[in-house]
């Protein structure tokens, strides 16, 4: 074969993209050569770690792509992986050379903080179906699932097989979160374990574990570029909260209410706690409204008002920005795991969300008086 088939087969290797990283192989060094005959092209590729869930998949997409520029020649791959000084080349080529918390003071990625009073409002399924419709515009998107003594996002967002939550990949001490309908996610659920190995366990932490496991997940897990980071928050006005305020001085809140004034009147102690911190309301949602009936009626099962309520409290821009009826499909997406706004799209609770959605994403995040990384020369 003449060099150039060789090098456009290179080419064509070197545009496959690392399913975990999203990176192209060249970018990340993991292209090692091609080597060709009249009878045979051989290319050889090394992997992050051994054992890495994606092998198969990047072995499939390199092949195929060394056969679309082959000429019909049969292709052999060899799959080695990369030596402790690549592997920390790598970590700090995509990082930087040391820890840190990349969605800090400076930061040009929108953070979302969905937070509740009160648990049981349906937070964490709107947070998970949010992040999707997010996605689904286009926008590069994680999550955060914060709330460590309740986690539930892996199984909301559909990531959870045969009862169990993926184990992230670990390239040296940089952690990469699954990926779900394109949302990259974490959370403690990922990494406990009962005894037997089988199910997540429960969690017994205080306030310094509780910041300690936020702070990791902002400064190990590596999310790459993103738009839009969103926050799952554990309800009330705890630990969490504080610990995201002094981690996160520039992030918005999006608070989360029922109808009810029980759920509504602890709503507002949380954007409020919010604004001690430092952060932003951007608005509010209320979950678990109106529900359409057959005929055509409503039934106000948790009653009405309770968004309302809070977005004028809150006052200063809080303005409710959608109410999410009460809906039987987004209760069983959830358990299936599968988020309504995928599964359901023409339900009306996964109408709603993308219309919350396609709000936050057209309003955009205000830089005003905040620091860019920029410098004049």
């Amino acid at each position: 074969m003449t060099e150039p088939v060789a090098q456009r087969i290179s080419d064509a290797v070197g545009r496959v993209t690392d399913p975990e990283l999203r990176r192209p192989l060249s970018e990340l060094d993991m292209v090692r050569g091609v080597e060709t005959t009249p009878d045979e092209v051989t290319v050889s590729i090394v992997l992050t770690i051994v054992g890495c869930p994606a092998a198969n998949r990047i072995e499939q997409d390199v092949r195929e792509a060394a056969e679309s520029e082959a000429e019909g020649r049969p292709v052999r791959v060899e799959v080695g992986v990369m030596t402790p000084a690549e592997r920390q080349a790598l970590t700090e080529k995509l990082r930087g050379p040391a820890k840190r918390n990349p969605f800090g003071e400076g930061s040009l990625t929108r953070v979302i903080a969905v937070t509740s009073g009160k648990g049981g409002v349906g937070k964490s399924t709107l947070t998970a179906n949010l992040a999707v419709a997010l996605a689904r515009r286009g926008l590069k998107v994680g999550l955060i699932d914060a709330d460590v003594h309740g986690f539930s996002i892996p199984q909301l967002i559909g990531l959870v097989e045969d009862g169990e939550a993926p184990s992230p990949t670990q390239v040296g001490d940089m952690i990469l979160p699954p990926i779900a309908h394109d949302v990259k996610t974490i959370s403690i659920g990922m990494f406990l374990k009962q005894s037997d190995g089988s199910t997540p366990g429960a969690v017994m932490w205080r306030g310094p574990m509780l910041h300690r496991t936020l702070q990791q997940f902002l400064t190990d897990v590596f999310f790459g570029d993103l738009d839009v980071l969103l926050l799952d928050m554990p309800p009330g006005t705890g630990d969490i909260a504080i610990s995201a305020g002094h981690l996160l001085p520039g992030a918005e809140v999006l608070v989360v209410t029922t109808p009810q004034a029980a759920a509504s009147d602890v709503a507002i102690r949380s954007g409020l706690v919010a604004r001690q911190v430092g952060q932003r309301v951007l608005g509010v949602v209320e979950n678990m409204s109106a529900m359409q009936m057959p005929d055509g009626s409503t039934m106000d099962l948790f009653g009405s008002g309770g968004g309302a309520e809070v977005a004028r409290a809150l006052g200063e821009g809080a303005e409710l920005l959608g109410s999410v009826p009460l809906s039987p499909a987004l209760r069983a997406d959830g358990d299936a795991g599968i988020p309504t706004v995928i599964a359901h799209p023409d339900d009306p609770a996964a109408l709603a969300v993308e219309a919350i959605a396609e709000r936050i994403a057209s309003t955009g995040r205000g830089l005003a008086g905040r620091k860019l990384p920029v410098s004049t020369r």
